[in-house]
C-alpha cells in the first residue's frame, strides 16, 4: 500500500547549509559594484559631469552675491551635490535597471532561489557607493577652486547626513519606479535624462539664486526633491546670510525634512505599484 507523504523535498544536499540572507546580500552588492565599476565610460560620465558643469557654471557666474559677500560659485558648489547625488541614484538607477530588464537578467534573477530583496540591497549598496564619491569629488572641487567652506560644527554635519539619506533613498526610488518607463534600454537615456536636465533648472541647481527664476518655475521646482535637497545642502556649507536669498528668506529645515520624506514614502508606493520583472515583449 502506498502512502503519501507531506513533507516538503529536500532543495540541498544534507549537510549542505543554504547560504544566509546577508550572504546573497554581500555578493550580490559585489556583483553590481563590479559590473558598474568595469566600464569606465560609464564610470567617467557619471563621476566627471557634475564636476565639469560645476567648473564650467563657477567660471561664467563667479560675481559676489549683494551685500552677503558670497561668491555664487559657492552657492552653485553647495547646489550641485544635489545634482550629483540626483544624477547618481535616480538617473543612473533607472537606466540600469532597465538594462537588466531588456537583457533579461531581472528575469533569470526572479526565477532564481534568491530573495528579490536581494537584488535591491545589490542596487541600495551601489547608489550609496557612488553616491558618497560623487560628494566628496565635488565638494573637494568646491573647496579647492571656489573655497566653499566645509564646516567644523558637528551640527551641520548631523544636517548634511539626513539630507544626503533622504535625498539618496528618495531618489534611488524614484529611479526603480522610473525604470518601468521606458520601453527598451535605448530609449532610456532619454526619457531620464531630459526630464531630470530640465528638474535641474527649475530647483536652482544651475540659477542662483534661484529667487532669479520666475515664481512659476519656483512654484514647480518646490514640488520636487531636488530643489529641497539642494537648500539643505545650501544650509551646510553656506553661512546663515544665504538663507535670505531662498525663497522663503530661510533654510526651512522642518519643510525640508518633510518633503524629502513625503517622496520616500511617494517613490515606495511608485515602486511596488508600478515595477515589472519582466519587460513588455516578455508579456
Amino acid at each position: 500500500m502506498t502512502t503519501l507523504t507531506t513533507e516538503r523535498p529536500e532543495t540541498t544536499p544534507r549537510g549542505v547549509r543554504e547560504p544566509s540572507i546577508w550572504r546573497l546580500f554581500m555578493a550580490r552588492s559585489g556583483v553590481e559594484l563590479r559590473q558598474f565599476f568595469r566600464e569606465r565610460t560609464a564610470v567617467i560620465f557619471t563621476f566627471a559631469l557634475p564636476v565639469v558643469l560645476l567648473i564650467l557654471l563657477g567660471s561664467i557666474f563667479d560675481k559676489q552675491m549683494g551685500s552677503t559677500g558670497i561668491p555664487s560659485s559657492q552657492l552653485l558648489a553647495a547646489g550641485m551635490i544635489a545634482g550629483g547625488i540626483g544624477s547618481t541614484c535616480f538617473v543612473n538607477l533607472a537606466t540600469s535597471i532597465t538594462s537588466d530588464r531588456e537583457d533579461g537578467t531581472l528575469k533569470r534573477l526572479r526565477g532564481m532561489p534568491m530573495p528579490p530583496v536581494a537584488y535591491f540591497a545589490g542596487k541600495i549598496v551601489l547608489v550609496l557607493v557612488t553616491a558618497v564619491a560623487e560628494v566628496a569629488i565635488v565638494l573637494a572641487v568646491g573647496a579647492v577652486f571656489y573655497d566653499l567652506p566645509v564646516p567644523g560644527d558637528l551640527g551641520r554635519w548631523v544636517t548634511f547626513a539626513w539630507v544626503f539619506l533622504l535625498g539618496v533613498t528618495g531618489c534611488a526610488l524614484l529611479g526603480a519606479a522610473m525604470s518601468s518607463v521606458p520601453r527598451s534600454v535605448r530609449g532610456a537615456a532619454p526619457i531620464v535624462n531630459l526630464p531630470f536636465l530640465v528638474l535641474q533648472f527649475v530647483s536652482g541647481i544651475f540659477i542662483v539664486p534661484i529667487t532669479t527664476l520666475p515664481q512659476v518655475l519656483q512654484q514647480i521646482g518646490a514640488v520636487f526633491p531636488l530643489k529641497w535637497m539642494a537648500q539643505g545642502f545650501r544650509s551646510v556649507f553656506l553661512p546663515d546670510a544665504a538663507a535670505g536669498m531662498e525663497p522663503a528668506g530661510a533654510w526651512e529645515h522642518g519643510r525640508i525634512a518633510l518633503v524629502l520624506a513625503a517622496w520616500c514614502l511617494g517613490g515606495l508606493v511608485l515602486c511596488l505599484t508600478t515595477f515589472r520583472w519582466q519587460g513588455r515583449k516578455d508579456g
